[in-house]
């Protein structure tokens, strides 16, 4: 079995690795996630999980660097972390009652092979009341989440249904992980 790095502060990536049964190293470093207004949200995640997969790499050549990067979209408009509570009110009020996409690009780089792929869920809000939004604001639980909620937590109230992977809205696709970890690991070393 190689190596692996992952290269995120996230406890939700960290949880769901581990529960696919893989040991780990986690190490972060400082990228730019700056997007590209001129570039689609796709390309956006893609790029940026390739950044964070990247970054340092000759440090670690020979184990397995794995980088994501999840982002909400709505209408080509990508939500990001919110600021405070109102940047999280304006989010949440403009996702209710749509559907919108949650894509997490994965990045996975293994000495000079690199896979980058995009995995795209939908997720579906219920019509949301002032009220509703002000108290999941509240929790907390909506900071340091793009769109502004976590569908693992008090924010799957939020949700009417989603269809693709939980595990990709939540923060990491694993159904797509496993098929890159499973080709990578079969490689010679």
């Amino acid at each position: 079995m190689k190596k692996i790095i992952l290269k995120s502060s996230s406890p939700r990536r960290k949880e769901l690795l581990g529960n696919m049964g893989y040991e780990f190293e986690i190490k972060v470093y400082p990228v730019d996630e700056t997007m590209d207004k001129n570039r689609t949200p796709f390309d956006n995640v893609k790029e940026l999980s390739y950044k964070k997969a990247a970054v340092n790499m000759e440090e670690d050549y020979g184990s397995i660097l794995i980088g994501c990067d999840t982002i909400v979209v709505l209408n080509d408009t990508i939500y990001g972390k919110p600021k405070d509570k109102e940047d999280a009110f304006n989010m949440l009020k403009s996702l209710s009652g749509k559907c919108h996409k949650v894509m997490s690009g994965l990045t996975t780089i293994y000495k000079d092979i690199c896979y980058s792929i995009v995995e795209t869920s939908k997720v579906y809000f219920k019509d949301l009341s002032d009220k509703e939004i002000n108290d999941y604001i509240e929790t907390g639980e909506c900071f340091g989440k793009a769109g502004a909620y976590a569908i693992q937590g008090i924010g799957k109230a939020l949700v009417d249904h989603y269809e693709g992977s939980l595990n990709n809205i939540i923060g990491l696709p694993t159904e797509k992980l496993e098929l890159l970890l499973g080709e990578l690991n079969e490689m010679e070393d």
